[in-house]
This record gives C-alpha cells, sequence and structure tokens, in this order.
C-alpha cells in the first residue's frame, strides 16, 4: 500500500508513515490495518476528544480500481459515544480520490488552533482556514471548499453543525449523502477543529498483478450484472426487502415494542421508486448503484432518498407511514451531519420513557412526545443538533438519556450505541451480532440476517439453520463476522453479492498474495480477536456481551409474536467457538498465538 500521511494540527507537523510489509500480509487493508496501527494509541486513559486522540482515514488495497463494489474507504479511532474501538465505512469518490493523491491513508492528530481544513492535492498538503466556514451544513460545506478551491471536481469529506458541537452521533459526510456514520467520529473531528478535507489526485492506483486483476475485475462486474440481488437493489434500494422484513418481524415498530403497525408497507424501498425516485446515485464504478435521488412534494431541487435504516427510523420505529416525511427527516440529520439510527433511536426512547411517565412536559420544554407525531420529530431534531433545550440531553445518546431519567433498561443499546433495525427476535442471530460487535449495536459487524433468509455461502462454512433457531447457529455467525470483517478491509461494499471465490482471487490478484479461502478467513478472524483486545484493554469484559431488555421479552404479534431469544445459551456456544473465555471475555492466550497477535498477550495476560 502506499504511504499514510500523518498530520498533527496542533504542531502543523506533517510527515509519512510506511505501512509495516508484515501488518499490510496479516491485516490486509481498511478497518483490519486500522486496528493494528492503532492498537497501542488507543487507551482506556485516552479521551477521544483530546489531541492526543487519533483519527485515521484509510483505504483497502483495491479502492478505486473500479473493481467491484470497492469505492470505499473507513475512518477509525476512538469512539466519543462508546468509549470503545471506533470505525466507520464510506463509500462515494473521496476514498478513491484520496488514492490517486499517492496517500492510501490520512492520520490527523492534536487540535488546530482556529477552524482548519486539509486540501490535498497530487501529494501536496495545505492546511487552511475554515473560520468562514463555521456553521455550514454537511452540503455547503463541500460546495464552499470546491468555489474557494476554484475546482468543482475536488472531493470533500467535511462535519456538519454536529460535529462542531461535539455531538456523539456526529458524522463525516461526503459526495451524495454518503456517509462515515456511527460511534461519532464526526465530533472526534469537530474537536480537532477540523471541518473538512479536500481531496484531489491524478495519480494511478497500483495493484500488483494489473493483467490478472483487470480479468477478475470485468468478470466479477459482470455477474454482479447479472445478479438477481443487484438488480433489486438497483430498483428499490438498500430499503428493497423492507416488506419481507416486516413480514417476518424483524422490522422494529414503537421502538421494538410492538409487531404490527398500520401503513408499514409504505416505508418500502418500493414505495420510494413508485413515489419520489427521479435516478439513481452511484459510487465510483458501482455497477449495483443503490443510492437514490429524489423528489418530494414541496422541494424545490432533488435530493438524497432514505436507505432501510433511516426508513425504518424516523418511520415505523415511531409510528410514522409517511415516507417523504421520512425522506426529509433523513436529509435533515445529514445536512447538521447526525446519524439517523441514533438519532431515531434516541427519539424513539424519548417516546417510551415519555408514555411510561419518565419524562413529563416539563423535561421536554413543553412537548408532548406522542406517538406518530410528525411535527415534534421536526422540532427536536434542530434542538439536538444545536443542544438546544430538552435536544441536549437527545444529543447524549439513548443510554445517556435513559440514565438521566432513571430508565436506563429501556434504552435500545450495546455499550452505548444504538441499535439497527433488524430485530433479532425475527432472526435470531443477529442477538449475536449485535452483543458482540466490537463497536457496539451495530449491524455493520456482519449482516448475519441475510444469511437467515437464505444468503448463505456454503464455501464459507456457514449451515442454512431456521430464522429463530439458538446456540445451533454460534459457529456460523462467528464465521459471517469473519467474512465480512474483511470485507471492511478490503473495503467493499455489503451489496456486492460476490461470490467468496472470487472475492478472494481478487484479493490475491490486487495484493500478490496467495490466500486460501481458509486464509482469507483467518485474516478476519485475527483482525475480529484484535478489535476484541483493543476493547477489553478499553475495559470491555463479558458483561458487555448483552441485550437490551425489550428484545429479551417476546412480541405479542407480527412474524415474530411468541418467540423468546435464548440468549445466554447462544452466547456461550459463540464464546466456545471464538475460544474466549466466559469469565472474563477476553480472547484465549492459545487463540491469540495461533492468529500470531502475540503482542496482544502481553497487555491481556501479563
Amino acid at each position: 500500500m502506499q504511504p499514510i500521511l500523518k498530520v498533527d494540527l496542533s504542531t502543523e507537523e506533517v510527515s509519512e508513515y510506511d505501512i509495516p510489509y508484515e501488518w499490510e500480509n496479516d491485516f490486509i487493508g481498511g478497518a483490519s490495518l486500522a486496528a493494528r496501527i492503532l492498537y497501542e494509541y488507543l487507551t482506556q486513559e485516552l479521551d477521544p476528544f483530546s489531541e492526543e486522540s487519533p483519527l485515521l482515514f484509510l483505504n483497502g488495497p483495491m479502492s478505486g480500481t473500479s473493481g467491484p463494489t470497492v469505492s470505499r474507504f473507513v475512518v477509525c479511532g476512538k469512539s466519543p459515544a462508546t468509549g470503545l474501538w471506533a470505525e466507520s465505512n464510506c463509500g462515494g469518490f473521496w476514498g478513491v480520490e484520496l488514492r490517486k493523491t499517492g496517500y492510501d491513508g490520512i492520520w490527523v492528530t492534536g487540535k488546530a488552533k482556529s477552524p482548519k481544513f486539509l486540501w490535498i492535492n497530487d501529494g501536496n498538503l495545505e492546511i487552511r482556514s475554515s473560520e468562514k466556514f463555521i456553521g455550514l451544513d454537511t452540503y455547503e460545506i463541500q460546495e464552499a471548499i470546491k468555489e474557494e478551491l476554484n475546482n468543482p471536481k475536488v472531493k470533500v469529506a467535511g462535519i456538519g453543525i454536529a460535529g462542531e458541537n461535539l455531538i456523539p452521533s456526529a458524522l463525516i459526510l461526503t459526495d451524495h449523502g454518503r456517509v462515515a456514520g456511527r460511534t461519532g467520529l464526526g465530533a472526534v473531528m469537530g474537536s480537532k477543529n477540523l471541518k473538512a478535507i479536500a481531496v484531489k489526485g491524478s495519480k494511478n492506483i497500483p495493484v500488483a498483478n494489473e493483467i490478472e486483476y483487470k480479468k477478475l475485475r470485468s468478470r466479477a462486474n459482470q455477474e454482479l450484472n447479472k445478479d438477481n440481488i443487484t438488480k433489486i437493489v438497483r430498483e428499490m434500494g438498500t430499503a428493497a426487502s423492507a416488506e419481507y422484513f416486516d413480514y417476518l418481524g424483524t422490522m422494529p415498530k414503537k421502538y421494538y415494542r410492538q409487531g404490527v403497525m398500520e401503513g408499514a408497507d409504505n416505508i418500502s424501498g418500493a414505495t420510494i421508486s413508485d413515489t419520489i425516485l427521479t435516478k439513481f446515485a452511484p459510487c465510483h464504478a458501482c455497477v449495483v448503484a443503490c443510492g437514490r435521488v429524489v423528489k418530494i412534494s414541496g422541494a424545490d431541487k432533488e435530493q438524497k432518498g432514505p436507505e432501510y435504516e433511516t426508513l425504518v427510523g424516523f418511520g415505523p420505529n415511531l409510528l410514522i407511514s409517511d415516507a417523504e416525511f421520512v425522506t426529509r427527516m433523513g436529509d435533515l440529520c445529514d445536512r447538521f451531519g447526525m446519524d439517523t439510527i441514533s438519532v431515531s433511536n434516541t427519539l424513539g426512547l424519548a417516546f417510551t420513557l415519555f408514555e411510561l411517565g419518565h419524562i413529563a412536559e416539563k423535561d421536554t420544554d413543553g412537548l408532548q412526545l406522542n406517538w406518530g407525531d410528525k411535527e415534534v420529530v421536526e422540532q427536536l431534531i434542530p434542538m439536538i443538533a444545536k443542544k438546544i433545550g430538552f435536544g441536549a440531553f437527545l444529543a447524549e445518546g439513548a443510554l445517556a438519556l435513559g440514565r438521566r431519567f432513571g430508565a436506563e433498561d429501556e434504552a435500545v443499546q450495546v455499550n452505548g450505541l444504538e441499535l439497527a433495525y433488524h430485530d433479532p427476535r425475527g432472526v435470531s442471530g443477529m442477538a449475536l451480532v449485535y452483543a458482540t460487535s466490537p463497536r457496539g449495536g451495530c449491524h455493520n459487524q456482519s449482516d448475519y440476517f441475510l444469511a437467515e433468509i437464505g444468503k448463505s455461502e456454503e464455501s464459507l462454512g456457514i449451515k442454512n439453520f431456521d430464522r429463530q433457531a439458538g446456540a445451533e447457529k454460534a459457529e456460523n455467525v462467528a464465521i459471517h463476522q469473519n467474512y465480512r470483517t474483511m470485507a471492511n478491509a478490503l473495503v467493499i461494499c455489503f451489496f456486492g453479492s460476490i461470490n467468496p471465490e472470487l472475492i478472494v482471487d481478487l484479493t490475491n490478484a490486487a495484493c500478490g498474495l496467495d490466500l486460501s479461502i481458509a486464509d482469507y478467513l483467518e485474516a478476519g478472524e485475527r483482525a475480529w480477536n484484535l478489535k476484541r483486545a483493543i476493547n477489553n484493554n478499553l475495559g470491555l469484559r463479558r458483561e458487555n456481551d448483552r441485550l437490551p431488555k425489550s428484545l429479551l421479552e417476546p412480541l405479542s404479534d407480527g412474524g415474530a409474536a411468541g418467540y423468546k431469544i435464548e440468549f445466554e445459551e447462544m452466547l456461550k456456544a459463540y464464546y466456545q467457538a471464538r475460544s474466549w473465555d466466559w469469565d472474563t471475555g477476553i480472547p484465549s492466550c492459545e487463540k491469540l498465538i495461533s492468529l500470531k497477535l502475540d503482542f496482544v498477550t502481553e497487555d491481556l495476560y501479563t
């Protein structure tokens, strides 16, 4: 891989960091490699908002190669939301442009004395003032910097007001609403007085075996074009399966407390396609083209369309069935620079606590938090971003909100990160996915819900089980997590339905390696255990691997009615599959050594 550009904003010192060769071989790239690079810097004492806190933007070895769904990059560090490993994954064009500058990453530390943005042009770095850009939203900052640099082809990743205000759900946005969301790294960026990073490059992107890679890349894209999942996602976006998820009982409603809702079928990719969709917005060289461009009633221009999580979060989660309203709320969050899952989840908790009597009108600035009230939702989102009144409480996130009002157990979160919208009572493997994810209640370390509905890969050793089976699927989940960990290392989009053998061949051609599928999965297992070790160093133990109270209670209606997750049995089987110690939640010494993580044992076992 190419060097990483290191920038200390406190001193404005700039240097290059060459990635050790053996780390590239063992961790490949993306989030896995970022975990190895940052391992020694992520300590329990480190304040995510301190000058010492690292913020690492990193590509994978195929990013920008016009391969199948490989336009992506990652952003990693320590999360202000969870205090744990932070990892966000983003598509679009920014990562591609960064590679063309001659760098595969940007490692930012320190804090600028006044607001700045970075401008990297073919390897040349400038640290420029962004004082006049403070207060601009995430779309405005992109246009303002392009105008300042007099170059409309520049790619800009920036933060909005939420990042400036250090809100734990703050994200980084680029292009047409492509976000590095979850875990609050937009707030870390804001804490460094860094408003944006602009990149433009013209250099070639290297691969090890160019002739072989081009052949495999062409074949993979051709197969993707013919794939039924690709066709469905292209036509209906990431919410293509919303109606089926509703049927299975895995689409949450009324903050995970209800199984059926009238009008839920309005919240779907089909509804968006039939009513407000105008065109697609693909990432760089992507044949899937899941991004939506829509035009809603009363709007004077087109905007980004909502993905599944946003549709459900501001829809059935709050007992709202208006797809146009949900689209506007998603756009509002994007512009402020806030994660839509975290914001909608926290709003769901607020409505729940109001209904249960934990929150009263005296706490909410006189607002009545009634389910389905669109007007109050629209009022609250700017209050969150600006930390105004009750919005300041909501800005802290679901766990903090629950604690503040004496109802922590009502918050649907894991380790401080609000859950995504795939209820494990409908697809039980997600119980383990949420509980053991290295970044908290996250579905993007393993989208195992797809395996639950038939998208399993025999070559990986993933077996078929009933969607509400229990402990017997624990090993399956672990294998799937290893597999998706490698996707986040390469960095490949989950929506690229490519067979594992071809992915391994592409990896070998790009990196000059000779991995088998078993080697590939082992590399994923190595990185998964390294991220676990980082979190163990940060204080995480077995008692952190748990589900929110409401998900352990059966639903009374819907496709998952009556099903109770036998979580402890599942977790025990998972620990056994992982070779993790049941008392501590730490990987066994033998497992760490077998994965070439000997250096970790010195911290965990001495």
